[in-house]
């Protein structure tokens, strides 16, 4: 389990500076409400992204996007709502995208980055 918590911490640090080097900026990390967790909310321009991380060590469960069900876009868009409830902060747009970081533990890790997936 303390793996598992591990690798998903890298992975939303991973999946942070790749966005960043885009040019999208952190505003909140790993926010939680009753309705379950945000791993990552940026500014991309105008719009609040709302970012998904999946990451794994290979693809022997499936690749990472394959966990992103329309039950978990649903929760996501619920916990984006409240996001923005709880900080009141305007936006021109809200997106959601899905970040799969691909870790292996002898490699430098991959990143795939999907957006508007929700």
């Amino acid at each position: 389990m303390a793996h598992n918590i591990e690798l998903g911490r890298r992975g939303e640090q991973v999946a942070a500076e790749h966005l960043e080097a885009r040019g999208m900026r952190v505003v909140d990390r790993n926010w939680r409400c009753r309705h379950g967790e945000i791993d990552l909310v940026l500014r991309d321009g105008s719009v609040l992204v709302f970012v998904e991380v999946k990451t794994r060590t290979g693809v022997r469960y499936g690749h990472p996007f394959e966990s992103i069900t329309p039950v978990k876009l649903a929760r996501l868009r619920r916990l984006a709502l409240a996001w923005c409830d709880a900080h009141e902060r305007s936006a021109a747009g809200l997106r959601i995208d899905a970040v799969a970081v691909h870790a292996p533990a002898d490699a430098p890790a991959i990143v795939e980055h999907l957006e508007g997936v929700g």
